[in-house]
């Protein structure tokens, strides 16, 4: 059975994504020094990280980025698709909001112009 991660008090869930980044590191044998070198943190950050004492969300994703995990965020920042009834919901609103052009007769002036065009 999966476990619910919205049960999980924010620093658990803080602790297991320091565990998880010390484990992807370790497996892509960076050391700590060559992994904060490369995403642009300090050590100390990087340590802090791991321990869950996760501070900084830019310097989560770069280290994300360079372990090759930025991927895990895709689901927040993709966005979503319309149903083809969701974008002609939207279509039709967007026509009832546009507003119309004024009528071409001039209600001052009741004689029209009765110059020939030259077409």
């Amino acid at each position: 059975m999966e476990e619910n991660i919205y049960m999980l008090p924010d620093g658990e869930i803080r602790r297991r994504l320091g565990q998880k980044i010390r484990h992807l590191r370790l497996r892509q044998n960076y050391t700590q020094a060559s992994l904060a070198e490369q995403a642009q943190v300090s050590v100390t950050t990087l340590k802090k990280i791991e321990k869950g004492d996760i501070s900084y969300f830019d310097s989560l994703m770069r280290v994300l980025r360079i372990l090759g995990e930025l991927d895990v965020l895709s689901p927040l920042i993709k966005e979503e698709e319309m149903s083809p009834n969701e974008y002609f919901e939207f279509v039709e609103a967007s026509r009832k909001k546009q507003r119309k052009r004024a009528s071409a007769g001039n209600k001052t002036n009741p004689q029209p112009n009765m110059e020939e065009s030259e077409w």
